[in-house]
C-alpha cells in the first residue's frame, strides 16, 4: 500500500530544540514522502517557528504560546485532519515505510487503538529498553498482528487513530511530561480498544541532551502515582502505590515527586474512574501478578 492512498499525517512535538527539530524535520521529508507534517511549537522563545517557516514553507506550525508539555500534541491531533496520526519527538523520527505499513496493521485490525514502534537509538541503532519490555508482553495477542498486545504507549514513537485519540480526551495537561502516556493507554483500554507493538514499523531516537533530567524524575514519579489513583482499583491502586514507593523512599529526589503528588488529590478524587476488571487483567499480567 502506498503511503499516498490512505489518509495519515505526521504530527511533531518541539520544544526550543530549533537546530534539532530542522534536521529531525529534514529526514522525515525524506523518509516520509507526501506525507502532510504538522510541527507543535510549545512556546519555544528560540525562534523555532520561524526557523521552521524559512527552511520548510510547506510544514504546518502551530505555534504555542506556552509549553503545555505533552498536552500540546492535542492540538496537532485537533489540527491535523486525518484518519490517523503518527507522533514523533524532535528528536526521533520514522524509518522510510514505516507508517504505510503501521497505516495498513490498523486498516486490518479495526480493534487496534495505537500502534508503538521499534525504537533504536542513537547512531549504534541499540534497542530502546522500554522496546524490548513491549516485544517480551505477557498480554495475549488477540488481534493476531506480527508484534505483541501492550498496555502502554511510547508517544513519540506512535501511530493512532485519530478519532479515537481525540474521543479520549488525548494527554492530560495537569501531567505536563514524564509518563504521559499511561493514562492515555489507560483510557485507551477502557473504551474497548487494544494496544500494539510491532517491530517492523522502526524509529530512530538520537536523545536530545537539552533535557531536565532531575525535573523528568520527579515528574515520572507524580504522574505515576496518579495514574494509579485516577484509575486502579482500590486494592490495585494501593499496590501500584506500594510497589512505587518501594524505589522512591531511599532517595531524596524521587521523594520531592511523592511530595508533588499529594497536593493533586481532590482533583484525583473528583476525576477518579477505576477501569474495568478485563483492564486490570491485562495489568496484573504485566506486573506478574493474579487476582
Amino acid at each position: 500500500m502506498a503511503i499516498d492512498e490512505v489518509d495519515v499525517a505526521l504530527v511533531v512535538l518541539t520544544y526550543n530544540r530549533r537546530q534539532q527539530v530542522l534536521h529531525t524535520l529534514g529526514t522525515l521529508l525524506e523518509n516520509c514522502h507526501d506525507v502532510p507534517i504538522w510541527v507543535v511549537d510549545n512556546g519555544s522563545r528560540d525562534g523555532t517557528a520561524r526557523a521552521i517557516a524559512e527552511h520548510y514553507p510547506g510544514i504546518r506550525v502551530v505555534a504555542l504560546p506556552r509549553n503545555l508539555g505533552a498536552a500540546a500534541r492535542n492540538y496537532g491531533a485537533q489540527a491535523a485532519c486525518a484518519r490517523y496520526i503518527a507522533f514523533c519527538d524532535d528528536d526521533t523520527w520514522w524509518a522510510p515505510g514505516a507508517l504505510a505499513r503501521g497505516v495498513a496493521i490498523l486498516e486490518a485490525q479495526p480493534g487496534l487503538a495505537v500502534l508503538t514502534a521499534r525504537i533504536l537509538v542513537g547512531p549504534e541503532e541499540h534497542l530502546d529498553p522500554t522496546s524490548a519490555v513491549m516485544a517480551d508482553s505477557p498480554i495475549p495477542n488477540t488481534m493476531h498482528f506480527v508484534g505483541s498486545e501492550v498496555a502502554g504507549i511510547m508517544a513519540g514513537a506512535s501511530i493512532m487513530r485519530r478519532d479515537a485519540f481525540l474521543a479520549a480526551g488525548g494527554y492530560e495537561p495537569r501531567f505536563f511530561i514524564g509518563g504521559e502516556e499511561r493514562l492515555l493507554a489507560l483510557d485507551l483500554m477502557a473504551a474497548g480498544w487494544h494496544l500494539g507493538y510491532a517491530p517492523e514499523l522502526v524509529v530512530h531516537h538520537f536523545p536530545s541532551r537539552l533535557r531536565d533530567v532531575t525535573g523528568r524524575r520527579r515528574l515520572l514519579v507524580r504522574n505515576a502515582l496518579w495514574c494509579a489513583w485516577l484509575r486502579r482499583s482500590a486494592r490495585d491502586a494501593w499496590w501500584e502505590t506500594r510497589h512505587i514507593l518501594h524505589g522512591v523512599l531511599h532517595d531524596a529526589m524521587l521523594l520531592s515527586g511523592l511530595a508533588a503528588a499529594l497536593p493533586g488529590l481532590p482533583w484525583l478524587l473528583a476525576n477518579r474512574r477505576p477501569v474495568p476488571l478485563s483492564v486490570e487483567e491485562r495489568l496484573r499480567l504485566l506486573e506478574g501478578r493474579t487476582a
